[in-house]
């Protein structure tokens, strides 16, 4: 495996599917804090965190993960500052105790840290200031979950490299321009299983064990216990639509358990790989294409939302089902033409649905956009596919992907600016 798209895929296989203890967005917010207090040196006296509106919206309705049943933008920063581990990144309120809780609650009914919408910034923008013991703090979060790009010590700018242990040459990263569906498709054949194996199998290990929590607790809305509930055999769509619905559930409700992530979003982690190991477990596929299958899975995921954005009113549970109908093709060896018509059945029909923040009804999408998704690849192997000229639809796949990309990062900002209004009562 030595081409340049076989190294480049690879690349972003590792830069994207990275362990994260509960929804991005609140820990992206206690990733910032914690960072902050490090910096400060000082136990902080007072907060203020400053929020892109894509990063409100999905923290106001969700759990903050180890809070014990606490939410918001305040919550989550005082959760970093009085008990996360900054070194452990998206993973850094894992080690909270109920000391820390008891203590965050104290501060979240003071005054203790004020929160502000910054518009005019990155749709994925966080910035968190801490004063304490004389000195203040600045820490810069953009774009994605845990790049910081700025840090200041009062009122003195310093090098994030040197500040973060990373004083070598950065790692070059993976070109999201060279993906196509047709070269996801030929690294999936070629790649080493060594190679990928220890990227995928964590991704296995614990996106399958927060589902499982998730049909064995009520979290949330239960939607995957719904589903399940009253179905002595359910087929193996249901099941599937079920197991990834109930991993959301316990996500979006708090639980512990941290999942592999895929485009920066744990929900679309479960959404793009739970599904594909239900189907690789009834079918008794091998381990070894199950992998290659999550490969796909993962990277059509991963073409759709370079085209989207990381954040907006697209939700992004669509691309993330179909990249799972994509890898579920390619575990049943289903005929190329049939992934590409099962792209643009999926997101021809769901493309719609948008994003209103981080909460227990993401299950129910999840649920509906991967029936979605299994209806694209029924239509696809009997030969039906939305044809050219309707709607978004192009002659062929990636400039539909293209074209639904550019609605949902383009057309939508307006619906985006709107949802969050209501959000915050305006």
């Amino acid at each position: 495996m030595d081409t340049e798209y076989d190294q480049n895929h690879l690349r972003i296989l590792k830069e994207e599917l990275i362990v994260a203890l509960g929804c991005t967005e609140p820990i992206a917010i206690a990733y910032a804090a914690s960072r902050a207090r490090d910096l400060l040196g000082a136990v902080p006296e007072r907060c203020s965190v400053r929020c892109s509106g894509n990063i409100i919206k999905n923290v106001m309705g969700v759990t903050v993960p180890n809070s014990g049943g606490m939410r918001g933008v305040a919550t989550a920063a005082i959760l970093g500052i009085v008990g996360g581990e900054a070194d452990r990144e998206l993973e850094v309120l894992e080690s909270v105790t109920d000391e820390h809780r008891a203590r965050a609650l104290e501060l979240c009914e003071s005054n203790f840290c004020t929160c502000e919408l910054v518009r005019n910034v990155a749709n994925l923008y966080i910035e968190t200031e801490v004063w304490g013991g004389g000195h203040q703090a600045l820490v810069e979060i953009q774009n994605t979950h845990k790049n910081i790009t700025r840090m200041v010590k009062d009122g003195k700018e310093l090098p994030v490299q040197k500040i973060q242990g990373c004083t070598d040459s950065p790692i070059p990263k993976g070109d999201r321009s060279l993906l196509t569906l047709k070269n996801i498709v030929e690294f999936a054949d070629e790649v080493s299983v060594d190679e990928i194996a220890p990227i995928l199998e964590p991704q296995i290990k614990y996106n399958m064990a927060i589902c499982e929590e998730g049909l064995a607790h009520p979290y949330g809305a239960e939607v995957g216990r719904v589903l399940l509930d009253g179905s002595h055999e359910p087929t193996i769509g249901l099941k599937a639509r079920a197991y990834a619905a109930a991993g959301s559930d316990a996500r979006m409700g708090g639980c512990p358990l941290p999942v592999v992530i895929n485009s920066g979003s744990g929900n679309q982690g479960i959404t793009v790989s739970v599904p594909v190991v239900i189907y690789a477990r009834e079918y008794q596929a091998p381990r070894e294409k199950l992998l290659r299958a999550l490969t796909v899975s993962n990277l059509v995921a991963i073409l759709q939302k370079r085209y989207i954005g990381s954040l907006s009113a697209y939700c992004g549970v669509v691309s993330a089902a179909c990249g799972a109908a994509c890898g579920i093709c390619y575990l049943l060896d289903y005929p190329y033409s049939v992934l590409c018509d099962t792209v643009t059945n999926t997101i021809a029909t769901v493309s719609g649905m948008v994003c209103d923040g981080a909460k227990s009804s993401c299950a129910a999408k999840i649920s509906t956009a991967l029936q979605t998704a299994l209806l694209g690849i029924k239509m696809g192997l009997h030969h039906c596919s939305f044809q050219p000229g309707e709607g978004l639809v192009d002659d062929n796949v990636e400039t539909t992907i293209r074209n639904v990309g550019r609605m949902g990062r383009e057309g939508m900002k307006s619906t985006d600016l709107e949802i969050l209004n209501i959000m915050l009562g305006k």
